[in-house]
């Protein structure tokens, strides 16, 4: 049985990706922040699926909360196939790079950067050994061309150093059956991130030009292909899904 570990997978985007594992068959530890209500929620909606999921609380900004996760998630389950950086702190007020504090920079580079860091430097050794491992990172529309996003330079900043360290991973891990790609999800927003694809077809989004919001199932597809076994050949990838909208120049008029 595979076994992935999903950081903030109890709610939003996450939690459309962890359902897709456990539907996938998989085994899941997931990391939950703060919100144990959500935990508890997802966790009695797969009590049939019980024996397989693992829930810890902790902080990506925390170096020790992430290799709990992982020692946990590896004493549990035995292996580790799977490494979703879901989680990645958000400064949603609109403001430029001067008025950033700089515990909220500092911030954003720990959880958007730093964390994937030090989980890859915790799980790889494992993949290794069983010669099999999919990592997969998070990043923005544009980040692949270091595009300047108005107002969110520590966000950007980090989610494109994000990008070279995807990259890199994949070169130097691709010898031992290891890939690693990254998801440019679009504007997902409110009730969306947990949102089926037929729900959405039911609303229309004229401001999207495949005429309907993206959801959370969007993003668990792509993820879920991604990690497949017969996906080997791709790694490295940066993946946009936007449906056709500017997401990065949508504010700056």
């Amino acid at each position: 049985m595979r076994h992935a570990i999903i950081t903030a997978g109890t709610k939003g985007l996450g939690r459309k990706v962890t359902e897709m594992f456990l539907e996938n068959g998989y085994a899941v530890t997931v990391l939950y922040r703060s919100d144990a209500k959500a935990a508890e929620q997802l966790h009695k909606a797969f009590l049939h699926k019980e024996d397989r999921m693992l829930f810890v609380q902790g902080d990506v900004t925390k170096k020790n909360d992430l290799v709990r996760l992982v020692e946990k998630g590896y004493q549990q389950f035995g292996r580790i196939d799977c490494l979703i950086n879901n989680a990645g702190p958000y400064i949603f007020e609109r403001k430029k790079l001067v008025d950033y504090k700089d515990k909220e920079w500092y911030e954003m580079l720990e959880g958007n950067l730093s964390s994937v860091f030090h989980l890859v430097k915790l799980v790889i050794p494992i993949m290794r050994k069983q010669r099999y491992g999919r990592i997969i990172t998070y990043g923005f529309q544009g980040a692949n061309d270091a595009s300047g996003w108005l107002h969110r330079s520590a966000f950007s900043a980090a989610k494109v150093g994000l990008v070279s360290l995807t990259k890199t991973i994949a070169i130097e891990e691709a010898e031992n059956g290891i890939t690693a790609n990254m998801v440019c999800p679009g504007n997902i927003a409110g009730e969306m991130k947990e949102a089926t694809i037929d729900y959405a077809k039911e609303k229309k989004d004229d401001n999207t030009p495949v005429g309907r919001s993206g959801t959370g199932e969007d993003i668990a597809r792509i993820i879920s292909f991604l990690c497949e076994e017969r996906s080997d050949f791709i790694t490295g990838a940066i993946i946009e899904a936007t449906g056709g909208a500017d997401v990065i120049h949508r504010f700056q008029i």
